[in-house]
């Protein structure tokens, strides 16, 4: 487990003393050099090794993996264990292009630092391939930044370093855990139908006729949200909640143009169904306030750039964050869920998916139909810390549990909006 990042064990002293020999050193050098293990005064163990890349290379100052993830990863010096250091050259020259810093165990999360003029540099921190800082002046040249201790490096930035998504509280996230286990022990007892839900009497009913159920009896996406949420408000109330409530508009959420469609393709039932559900959570758990959907809609973020890949490469773009009506685009929705992680522990996240969808031309319908945002399926997210400090993320959705990472890389290009839900480890459908 990680300790707290102002107890990393400072490495300076040893940049110090391979400064000649790893980071000035001519580069065809540094690449032919072995390995070399270092042991700090305090006992922490570091690999120092260089790593070829397309026109640079790194040097790396690897602090040792202990405990379970060395297992995970198969390597007990992966180059991003908690307290790495990486100092990234160009081959041609030997010039110094950046420092990466692993302030926690996770190859996803890092503080960078760049070259900008003579005496200053930049200063990036990166969750989940979001920057939640980006080119933040640095008083202090380059050169100086690879030798000075790393706490003294982020005090540079002043109240702009974001220390608290580096030191994660794993004790915060017990409601969640606890949650997640009631739930998984219920999952073998529930199944997928089409349409299906369970209504205020406990009665497989079909959502659009609330008629019961015929044979299979079962929940689609949006019934097994329900049953999540009534598995958390139960104990609290006695009652499962109603179906027909569920499915009205929550205010205003269309245009001219959508109106006449309502009643065809029913474009918004998912955006309402989760909203309806999170208003009366609100209520239920918090009070009438919470009720509203300035209180329960997630609407702000904490990075406004991320990093895409493709085809090899990356680049930085702009994110543009939440949309009314719409919601945040997938690229972002890991470090978005990480950032809500941190900042509001013991909150699980109803979840519609979106996008612009049309029928195309056929004989039978000539004129096809209009493209239109459509919300046509629902999830339940629980992004929390288990007892070791690591993040994850539990999706729940039409009566299952799905991987974060197939679920994350289903609907490239589209849009999800998120409701949040308090929870607080009383889980009941007894």
């Amino acid at each position: 487990m990680d300790r707290p990042s102002r107890r990393i064990e400072d490495d300076s002293p040893l940049r110090h003393a391979i400064m000649d020999s790893w980071f000035r050193e001519i580069p065809s050098r540094v690449l032919n050099r072995r390995a070399e293990l270092h042991t700090l005064q305090g006992g922490s163990r570091i690999e120092v090794r260089s790593e070829r890349g397309n026109g640079e290379f790194a040097i790396v100052l690897a602090r040792e993996l202990q405990g379970p993830m060395a297992a995970v990863a198969g390597n007990t010096f992966p180059g991003w264990a908690q307290g790495s250091w990486v100092l990234t050259r160009r081959i041609s020259d030997g010039m110094p292009l950046r420092i990466r810093i692993f302030l926690r165990s996770d190859p996803n999360m890092y503080v960078q630092f760049t070259p900008f003029s003579g005496d200053r540099s930049q200063m990036d921190v990166v969750l989940y391939n979001a920057h939640v800082v980006r080119s933040l002046p640095i008083p202090m040249a380059f050169e100086r930044l690879m030798l000075l201790p790393v706490e003294e490096a982020l005090a540079l930035a002043g109240t702009r370093f974001p220390r608290q998504y580096f030191d994660p509280e794993p004790d915060m996230y017990r409601d969640s855990r606890a949650f997640i286990n009631a739930v998984r022990q219920r999952l073998p007892n529930l199944q997928f139908a089409d349409d299906g839900a369970i209504d205020e009497n406990g009665r497989y009913v079909y959502i659009e006729t609330l008629a019961a159920q015929e044979g299979l009896l079962g929940l689609n996406c949006s019934g097994f949200a329900k049953w999540i949420v009534d598995g958390i408000l139960r104990p609290h109330t006695g009652e499962l909640l109603p179906i027909a409530p569920l499915k009205e508009p929550f205010n205003e959420r269309n245009s001219s143009f959508t109106e006449p469609w309502e009643r065809i393709r029913d474009p918004y039932f998912g955006l309402d169904w989760i909203r309806n559900l999170a208003s009366r959570a609100g209520t239920t758990l918090r009070s009438p306030a919470f009720s509203v959907l300035e209180e329960f809609e997630v609407r702000t973020h904490t990075f406004s750039h991320i990093i895409a890949r493709d085809n090899g490469g990356s680049t930085v773009r702009h994110y543009p964050g939440f949309l009314p009506d719409v919601g945040y685009g997938f690229e972002g929705l890991h470090a978005l869920l990480y950032t809500l992680a941190v900042n509001e522990p013991g909150r699980i996240y109803l979840a519609a998916i979106n996008n612009e969808i049309g029928a195309p031309t056929t004989v039978e319908n000539p004129r096809g139909l209009p493209r239109m945002r459509q919300y046509y399926h629902v999830a339940v997210l629980v992004p929390f810390f288990n007892e070791f400090g690591n993040f994850q993320v539990v999706v729940f959705e039409s009566a299952a549990e799905t991987s974060f990472t197939g679920f994350r890389n289903r609907y490239p290009g589209q849009q999800i909006n998120l409701v949040r839900i308090p929870i607080n480890g009383r889980f009941s459908h007894d």
